[in-house]
């Protein structure tokens, strides 16, 4: 099923993007242009927003300040790390009320991940504000389907305010995910990096029919922006959106080490001063690891030595435009471990572990695969097919 966006949308936003080079001002954002319209969309309804730290305007003031200001702002939704971004990856979330606004800010990583309609009470349009990072897994973009989803089921409009990918629009990766691991952290059907924004992934989302029903969906797309741009080409300061995110490059690292850090062994920085930017293992050499993961030619990454207790790997760095698969980053690490310690990091892990790998990978075929003497470089093959065909599909959704 396909369903094209708001024409008007679109050639405003061609329009715009014709005119972005990295040497001009810094984007605006979804929220800068409703802003410039005075909030004329949002006049005269009943809003509820989906937000945390990070929704933000390009002068740093907070979209639920802007709105509670300026509109009839009910009701305030948050996001897994909650309404401050500081709680830890897979912890529950509580609703509390919110200092800046003193409204509820009801918490969707908790008993639920979908608005209940008891939430919605008093709202007829919701809207979304939160920057995501690009990486199917980071699961803003699951609760903005839930949120659309939720939406529907009770006659509400959804209006996503658009925000940068800060991985650029370019960089499409890694493998689907098969029917049976779609989870919180695999939602939709899309490439482990899909180089798509918010507001284009609503349109494929609701075109795709990947939630129950139709969504009555608006975006207010950015001024500026390009699909070349990564976030340092933006002029836009980065706020971090979760605890191990704390740099505006730091989406990079979690593509290249997020997977591989799901298992039992692997070491990959988190909790550290440098989250997702070390691939490591006990038993591993870090001079014979390092040497490898250099010799696999991924232009823009380079691997230097790490060493911890009786471990060792590699420190990463990446350039922001690096033309590198990131994402096949963690399957040529996953196996030189394998070779290096004479395992199979995968069967070793926790049934937990395991699966929420596959969950995060999108697949339990790579298990096999290694166990069928696939190489890495034949796995991270496998998944061109499945890219080109997405990016196709996902043509007449880009409003960039």
């Amino acid at each position: 099923m396909r369903f094209s966006g708001n024409k008007i949308v679109l050639a405003l936003a061609i329009g715009w993007t014709l005119m972005a080079t990295p040497a001009q001002a810094a984007v605006r954002l979804g929220i800068d242009v409703l802003e410039s319209t005075g909030y004329a969309f949002l006049k005269g309804k009943r809003v509820g927003l989906v937000t945390n730290q990070t929704g933000v305007d390009s002068n740093g003031v907070a979209t639920r300040v802007l709105l509670k200001k300026n509109v009839n702002l009910v009701a305030l939704y948050t996001p897994e790390h909650g309404l401050d971004g500081t709680e830890k990856a897979g912890r529950y979330v509580s609703s509390r009320r919110d200092r800046l606004t003193g409204l509820i800010a009801y918490s969707l990583y908790g008993p639920t991940r979908k608005p209940t309609p008891a939430m919605l009470r008093g709202i007829d349009t919701l809207v979304f504000d939160l920057q995501d990072i690009g990486c199917r897994s980071y699961t803003y973009i699951s609760t903005m389907g839930k949120c659309m989803e939720a939406a529907t089921e009770n006659g509400i409009q959804f209006v996503v305010l658009d925000r940068p990918n800060p991985l650029g629009g370019l960089r499409v990766e890694g493998p689907l995910v098969e029917p049976r691991w779609i989870s919180f952290v695999g939602a939709f059907q899309v490439p482990y990096v899909h180089g798509l924004t918010c507001g284009e992934l609503a349109l494929m989302i609701n075109g795709e029919g990947w939630i129950k029903g139709r969504c009555k969906l608006h975006i207010v797309p950015m001024h500026g922006w390009a699909r070349n741009f990564t976030w340092d080409d933006t002029g836009l300061r980065w706020i971090r959106t979760s605890p191990n995110i704390p740099r505006w490059n730091s989406p990079h690292y979690y593509v290249a080490t997020g997977l591989i850090g799901e298992l039992h062994g692997p070491e990959t920085g988190v909790g550290g001063a440098r989250p997702f930017e070390i691939i490591a293992a006990r038993g591993v050499s870090a001079s014979t690891f390092t040497s490898y993961m250099n010799s696999q030619g991924l232009n823009g990454v380079t691997f230097s030595e790490y060493r911890s207790g009786s471990g060792g790997g590699s420190y990463l760095h990446i350039e922001s435009s690096a033309p590198g698969n990131l994402t096949a980053i963690n399957i040529y690490a996953l196996a030189e471990m394998n070779r290096e310690l004479r395992t199979n990091l995968i069967a070793r892990s926790s049934r937990g572990k395991r699966d929420m790998f596959f969950k995060c990978y999108g697949s339990a075929s790579i298990q096999s695969q290694f166990a069928r003497g696939y190489g890495p470089s034949a796995i991270v093959a496998g998944w061109a097919d499945d890219v080109a065909h997405f990016k196709s599909e996902r043509k007449e959704y880009l409003l960039y």
